[in-house]
């Protein structure tokens, strides 16, 4: 069976027609299927959660951004008889462009419809949350704050916030471990990534790959506020080598402690705040749709 949960605000009214066209798809492939709708955050996880504890042979698809593929993967009880897909309709689609999904509904669609599914890699914390794409804290937080705060709408939304963060973020201590090592950073950010970007399209680890079986640490020390931009430039280009301040280091777990008492991390968009950010890569267990040439 598939079940297609739906961001309800990108399957209504003029966007009603992206369903009915996911609906032939599937239709026309003998599919069964299901649409179950979201309100809120939360709710995907909750349509995942029941689905996948029935003991049943499974495919969930998300239909939406980041967020509601981030509810749907913290959700999943039974990996080994659930699959998942994705039908982007977000605003950023960070996770998408990794995958190299379509942003055409009809072709992301035929994907789940007529493939099977492929093992990929997925990010999990000590908590037991888990990130599919990009964890983070630093100024990552600070965007996704502005812009959950104001009332921009549009894919441009990170755009403007990040010109904010630019003005007003000042660099974070971070004590960061991996491998054996342990260093102090002072900087902007402190990312772990199973994706290649994240805010709508800064690539801060264009060598990631889903299916390797690792994550990419992802350090930024501090840059002076008249380089700043520049570096930013560079990030949504995916020239980040070119940012001497910059790296990105091959891992499978990593341990990330802020010097703060009180703070906050982003886990594919999503703010949560004083959870651990002690993280390791979980490999083939999670079966994904993915085109032929992923």
């Amino acid at each position: 069976m598939i079940y297609l949960i739906a961001n309800e605000k990108h399957v209504k009214g003029k966007n009603s027609k992206k369903l009915d066209i996911v609906r032939g798809v599937f239709d026309r492939a003998g599919k069964k299927y299901e649409v179950l709708l979201t309100h809120k955050t939360g709710d995907a996880k909750a349509h995942a959660e029941r689905i996948t504890a029935n003991g049943e042979k499974n495919i969930v698809v998300a239909l939406g951004g980041d967020g509601t593929l981030h509810d749907i993967i913290n959700g999943f009880k039974d990996f080994e008889n659930n699959s998942l897909g994705l039908i982007p309709l977000g605003t950023g689609n960070d996770f998408a462009a990794t995958a190299e999904i379509p942003l055409d509904v009809k072709q992301a669609a035929e994907i789940i419809a007529f493939r099977q599914p492929a093992p990929i890699d997925f990010i999990e914390f000590s908590s037991g949350l888990r990130s599919i794409n990009i964890a983070g804290m630093g100024i990552d937080v600070d965007v996704l704050e502005r812009v959950y705060s104001g009332n921009m709408t549009g894919k441009s939304k990170y755009a403007k916030a990040l010109v904010s963060s630019l003005k007003h973020f000042s660099s974070r201590k971070f004590t960061v471990k991996y491998d054996g090592t342990e260093e102090e950073l002072f900087g902007l950010i402190c990312a772990i990534c199973n994706g290649r970007q994240l805010g709508g399209g800064m690539k801060i680890c264009p060598q990631a790959k889903l299916n390797d079986g690792y994550i990419e640490l992802f350090l930024c020390d501090y840059i002076s506020k008249s380089r700043i931009v520049g570096m930013f430039l560079k990030l949504m280009t995916g020239n980040v080598r070119k940012i001497k301040e910059a790296r990105s280091i091959k891992v499978k777990s990593a341990t990330i402690i802020p010097h703060a008492e009180d703070y906050y991390l982003q886990a594919d968009g999503e703010i949560y705040p004083n959870v651990p950010f002690d993280v390791y890569v979980v490999s083939d267990k999670l079966k994904f749709y993915l085109p032929a040439k992923i």
